[in-house]
């Protein structure tokens, strides 16, 4: 699970070396964690941070501008942990990498809540005007199209699902776990299942309603 606190000593050093900006990062983390990311504000971070109030302002213009750089920092990590997921996966396995994926997506997001709400709330940070996002958000859309344009022309999936249709609703449902997850919302829909069970047990599910009867 992501840290709840930073002690300010090791704020003060950070700073003195230069990464101040990892540590308005990580002190805004924290405050998300502990209040919610309503309670967030530029002055509260620089504060946890131990640095004047105006320090941050050299970093990040304005608290969208803070957020939006949790927001890369949420997408490097997802990235990794879905490349790492599929790691020399075989290429005869399309459907075996694309439960991966999600699997890999769903893991991430139950280990790294705050990171997960951050980064869904594109209200709250500038997604469009961040190009390193957005590559990467475009990279992994491509890796999923890949797989499943793979699995389609070994026809895996059952007639009349086109590769497009597959991604959207791939992505929309392996959202909708997650949010019902970090929302906790799980908790009245998962009956007696461990939740992180019920949250594998349903992708699989999913993924076997896509595929063509044997």
């Amino acid at each position: 699970m992501e840290s709840a606190a930073i002690p300010q000593s090791s704020a003060r050093k950070g700073y003195h070396h230069g990464n101040l900006t990892e540590a308005l990062v990580a002190a805004a983390v924290a405050l998300i964690e502990e209040s919610g990311v309503e309670a967030l504000s530029v002055r509260e971070v620089a504060k946890r941070a131990g640095v004047s109030p105006g320090a941050p302002f050299r970093h990040f213009e304005s608290r969208t501008a803070l957020l939006t750089a949790v927001a890369e920092q949420a997408m490097d990590r997802f990235a990794a942990a879905v490349e790492q997921a599929l790691d020399h996966w075989p290429e005869n396995d399309p459907v075996g990498a694309l439960r991966a994926m999600g699997r890999a997506y769903l893991r991430w997001a139950t280990d790294n809540p705050v990171h997960f709400r951050v980064i869904s709330s594109r209200q709250l940070i500038d997604f469009s005007g961040s190009a390193r996002m957005a590559g990467q958000n475009a990279a992994l859309q491509e890796t999923m199209r890949l797989w499943i344009e793979r699995a389609r022309s070994g026809n895996a999936f059952r007639s009349g699902l086109d590769t497009e249709l597959i991604l959207l609703s791939s992505r929309a449902f392996v959202y909708g776990l997650a949010r019902m997850w970090c929302d906790d919302h799980l908790r009245d829909w998962h009956g007696n299942r461990d939740p992180k069970d019920a949250l594998t047990a349903s992708l699989d599910a999913f993924i076997e309603g896509l595929l063509r009867a044997a």
